[in-house]
């Protein structure tokens, strides 16, 4: 048999094994059976493996998952993922309309219904016709390519059909219907482990598993909510969601077409009563202006469109019983209350705990052992106590106070004047304090070691492997080859990151180390005054003060960790190890020119060119100071698109220059 023959059996088993996917999870309309799918499926796997000069990145069989992403490229959006203004009731609504009204001057135009779905916002890059890029919302300018998985989704489609654009971007929601998600957590427990608190965070964690096999076992599906094409040659937003179902796309048939705010309003009441019937979560229904050439002469604020609006449904409230309060210690030994709950159904997920943040949370609701309490769920997600039913109370119920010593550790527990929490000062020993910090140190923008997660970190410490950062660099393979869990690839990908972070910079060391107050920018800004680690140890007070930003919570916060000898300990034992704790090139830190020194430089906006972290370094390179806020001493703004309005017009009330992307190009490069 002919390689060409061969290519051509695979490429046809491939597309009607994708027409029967499409079937079966997009149409819920299967035209063969379950068994007929597999044999057919095994015989492509077979040719497969034969011919693997032929294999398709978007053949059915990639669809089970596999490869393992080292870790999550950040990518920029072709245009930013914008969040929504919300409206939870009528009023508000009318008067949205009324403002698409008075800026279109007519009110010959149409609105689009979907509901909104609580789960995962993604954009998918088409490419003539095949699915090449997902990526997730992120900070809405950029966020985290997931590509592989995001193709484990048996219902999204990975290869367009019909007359499909050239290039086409599609934003949907990924998210879980109930059921599937109540067969997980009986599957999971079953097995012995935790139930997941709901469907939306499986949905969320899933897409940042390193291995796609394991995705592939989650039961994910996703609605397409939005069409971009290079030509956009559609009428309107609900015109283009039915070419996208033609073109294979899975889209929600739920979406509706609506010819007046009533007709919305009507629809918004429809669903409010419905809701409990649908397979999966919703909080409300987003509604969009149809029209395309509307969208366009209506435009955007700095962050949201002012075509499209979200419409909340008010959060429904359970009451139950109060059993127990537990006090957890997070990474810096603050202590949060948490409390368990007789189990109650709460928007389609059973509720057994809910956060009671602090003591005064606890003081404010005057909650007592056994209470009966009302319970929401902060933005349909996060279960909080929201009050007490008094009429339950007995007569000889007993407030709920905080513990005076750690319940980790037994140390006796401290809390600053003026704060809301209570710290256990242990944070040597203390179990959860020393395996938060671990993995803080060990985080993507700390010391974002490789082939190491935080499920891992608890391994090794409870096997009495590590009980710092520090024991990190003294794994062997000997060590951990025998933990569970643990096979050869996966240990020397670990040893081979650990190794790798020795070679971090100064700065993400010492961001890493977890000292309190110590976040990101401030530990850039110490280890460009400090230069090293035994400079920093040895600053004084008022030395850590006079750094620009550095106040003295800051600075009383540094000297203490370096005060304490188990921290010093822990220094050494990362110098002996060889870890970056110096600028090691002094020259990587020195300003490039001095064309803004004394320039003060407020940045708004999306560029095209730069991220908004590469222009702050490219101030600072060249002499400058960012700052946050436009006041009489700004020397420039560098304005982007969709600069916020507020500060364009205080901008020119105080005749401050606004330079665009290209304009701040030609200063710095201007001899």
């Amino acid at each position: 048999m002919s390689d060409l023959h061969i290519k051509e059996q695979i490429n046809a088993l491939c597309k009607e094994l994708q027409l029967h996917n499409y079937r079966y999870y997009v149409l819920a309309e299967p035209t063969i059976s379950d068994f007929e799918f597999d044999q057919k499926l095994k015989t492509l796997e077979q040719l497969e493996k034969q011919y693997p000069q032929f294999v398709d990145a978007n053949s059915p069989t990639q669809a089970v998952g596999g490869a393992i992403n080292p870790n999550f490229v950040t990518v920029k959006h072709n245009k930013p993922m914008l969040s929504l203004g919300n409206t939870y009731n009528d009023e508000e609504l009318l008067e949205f309309d009324g403002r698409v009204k008075k800026m279109l001057g007519s009110s010959d135009y149409a609105y689009t219904c979907e509901l909104k779905i609580d789960g995962l916002a993604i954009s998918l890059i088409y490419e003539n016709g095949k699915l090449t890029r997902a990526v997730t919302r992120g900070n809405g300018v950029e966020g985290d390519d997931v590509t592989l998985n995001v193709k484990t989704i048996r219902s999204l489609s990975k290869q367009l059909s019909g007359n499909y654009p050239p290039f086409l971007e599609a934003r949907g929601e990924i998210f879980m219907h109930r059921k599937a998600f109540d067969r997980l957590n009986m599957e999971r427990l079953a097995k012995g482990e935790t139930p997941y608190a709901n469907p939306r965070n499986v949905a969320a964690g899933s897409l940042k598993l390193l291995d796609s096999n394991e995705v592939a076992q989650r039961p994910l599906d996703i609605y397409v909510y939005h069409v971009f094409a290079q030509d956009n040659f559609l009428f309107g937003h609900f015109e283009a969601l039915q070419a996208a179902q033609n073109w294979g796309l899975k889209v929600s048939e739920f979406s509706e077409k609506c010819n007046s705010i009533l007709e919305v309003l009507n629809y918004i009441k429809h669903w409010e009563l419905k809701r409990k019937e649908l397979s999966f979560d919703i909080d409300g229904v987003v509604i969009k202006v149809n029209e395309f050439i509307h969208q366009e002469e209506l435009g955007f604020t700095a962050k949201i469109p002012r075509w499209a609006i979200s419409y909340k449904y008010k959060t429904e409230a359970a009451l139950t019983q109060l059993i127990s309060v537990d006090f957890q210690v997070g990474r810096t030994g603050a202590l949060t209350p948490v409390a368990n709950l007789k189990p109650v159904l709460l928007l389609g997920t059973t509720v057994k705990r809910a956060s009671l943040h602090n003591a005064n949370e606890m003081e404010r609701l005057g909650i007592c052992h056994n209470d009966w309490v009302y319970v929401e769920k902060g933005g349909e997600i996060i279960p909080k106590i929201t009050h007490v039913n008094l009429s339950k109370r007995t007569a000889f119920s007993e407030p709920i106070t905080m513990p005076s010593h750690c319940p980790e550790c037994q140390t006796l527990l401290v809390r600053q004047e003026g704060e809301a929490n209570h710290y256990c000062p242990n944070d040597v020993s203390c179990p959860p304090q020393v395996i938060g910090k671990i993995q803080h140190f060990i985080s993507r923008k700390a010391m974002n070691i490789d082939g190491l997660g935080e499920e891992t970190v608890e391994l090794l410490y409870r096997n009495k492997l590590i009980k710092g950062v520090d024991d990190l660099y003294n794994l062997t393979y000997n060590n951990l080859i025998s933990l569970e869990r643990m096979a050869d690839k996966s240990v020397r990908n670990m040893l081979k990151g650990i190794s790798d972070s020795k070679n971090k910079p100064f700065a993400n060391v010492l961001f890493g180390l977890g000292i309190r107050f110590v976040g990101e920018t401030v530990a850039k800004k110490l280890t460009q005054q400090f230069k090293s680690i035994d400079h920093l140890a040895s600053a004084s007070f008022e030395e850590l003060c006079a750094v620009d930003e550095i106040g003295e919570k800051i600075a009383q916060s540094v000297l203490s960790f370096f005060q304490n000898p188990a921290n010093l300990a822990l220094i050494q034992n990362l110098k002996n190890a060889n870890v970056q704790l110096e600028i090691a090139n002094d020259s990587q830190t020195e300003a490039i020119s001095t064309k803004l020194n004394g320039k003060l430089v407020v940045i708004s906006g999306v560029f095209a060119k730069y991220s908004r972290d590469e222009l702050k370094n490219l101030v600072e390179l060249h002499g400058g100071k960012n700052v946050g806020s436009i006041s009489a001493k700004t020397s420039f703004v560098l304005a982007g698109d969709n600069m916020g309005p507020a500060k364009l017009e205080k901008a020119a009330a105080l005749n401050i220059p606004i330079l665009s992307e290209e304009d701040f190009d030609a200063l710095l490069n201007n001899d």
